[in-house]
């Protein structure tokens, strides 16, 4: 059960398919259930997806939402589950409580920072108010997973005692360094142009000005970079304007929908940004390794434990991005980017799917 899945890319829409299709190999039957514009009940090669009507939530780029709890209860009736796996710690939470007394066992898997959220966006108050949801999906859930140990502190620091942590994965055959495109790179930059990628929402919690504020940097320091964006959000027109304004070589590419196109461009960028400080895992920033280009990340969030020595984690805004880009630029351009795909390898989608199937405590039928 998800919602908040975007209808053309996103990675939870990447974990959710690489999940069910990880399920099915393991000889189960996963039913996915999503909001949608409109009821559709069809089998894929990650197993039967469900969707049912959701509305638009306003102000958040096309996201829906399953509000309808009488007729979602319906269908999971319908479908008779064995387990159920939760990613909404939200207007989903109330089915912890639905399985429970139907004896089901739940997993919620947090793909969001609430403390992060409120840190951002909340009150000086707002640590309590997360503790207390925090608390109190716990409590409704036999399991939590979480991706990574700086997902996991939240709960851990309220005590939780069914925190499972597991890490999610990268489609190596897709994301390769095979996939750099000379074509593409004199596209987007001249020869001697340094090529930066961010790929990622458009949106406040991801902020992607610090992108933008590495390549000012980078150019009033005598570097010639041009930055590559590649994804949409409510904050594209204000980028769009600031960036023009200031006189930056930024292309806005939108949502890139072509895989083969997402996986050339990360491959044949020299460095990818991937600035959001609340991100528990990192689905972009890990395709990018697993592409041989390594990543600048927000040191405040989990992305320093998944690019390992691949990458350089940053404080700040933006200036630290810039220093932190002409240091990777420093190393060789093959040890970097050996570095990048090494990492990378560290996180196949088969180990996350049979991890995750551990923490249902669900059997392989078949291999």
């Amino acid at each position: 059960m998800a919602n908040f899945v975007m209808p053309r890319s996103g990675g939870l829409k990447t974990a959710l398919r690489q999940l069910g299709a990880g399920y099915l190999a393991a000889g189960h039957e996963p039913v996915l259930i999503i909001p949608g514009p409109s009821e559709s009940d069809e089998q894929t090669d990650q197993g039967r997806v469900i969707t049912l009507p959701g509305p638009r939530l306003p102000g958040l780029g096309g996201y829906r939402v399953l509000l309808d709890r009488s007729r979602t209860a319906a269908v999971l009736r319908s479908v008779r589950p064995d387990r159920i796996e939760v990613s909404d710690r939200s207007t989903l939470r109330w089915l912890g409580r639905w399985a429970r007394r139907r004896h089901i066992p739940s997993m919620m898997v947090s793909h969001e920072s609430l403390d992060g959220l409120f840190r951002l966006f909340g009150p000086d108050s707002s640590r309590r108010v997360a503790d207390l949801l925090n608390a109190r999906t716990a409590a409704d859930h036999d399991r939590v997973v979480c991706t990574t140990r700086w997902a996991a502190a939240e709960f851990e620091r309220i005590g939780a005692r069914n925190v499972v942590r597991v890490p999610l994965g990268v489609d190596l055959d897709r994301f390769s360094p095979a996939r750099q495109d000379p074509a593409m790179r004199r596209r987007w930059s001249a020869p001697d142009e340094v090529l930066l990628v961010h790929c990622g929402r458009l949106a406040p919690e991801k902020k992607p000005r610090r992108s933008i504020a590495a390549l000012a940097g980078l150019r009033a320091s005598g570097v010639p970079a041009v930055l590559v964006v590649a994804g949409d959000g409510p904050l594209r027109t204000a980028l769009q304007s600031e960036a023009a304004a200031r006189g930056l070589p930024v292309r806005f590419l939108g949502h890139v929908t072509d895989p083969d196109q997402l996986a050339a461009l990360l491959a044949t960028a020299d460095v990818a940004i991937a600035p959001g400080p609340i991100e528990t895992f990192g689905l972009a920033a890990l395709e990018s390794l697993a592409s041989g280009t390594p990543v600048v990340v927000s040191s405040q969030s989990a992305l320093p434990e998944v690019i390992g020595e691949a990458g350089l984690a940053v404080p700040g805004d933006g200036p630290a991005y810039a220093d932190a880009i002409q240091t990777l630029l420093s190393h060789p351009e093959r040890a970097r980017r050996a570095a990048a795909r090494h990492q990378a390898e560290r996180f196949p989608w088969s180990a996350a799917a049979a991890g995750f199937l551990a923490a249902h405590h669900a059997p392989v039928y078949r291999k």
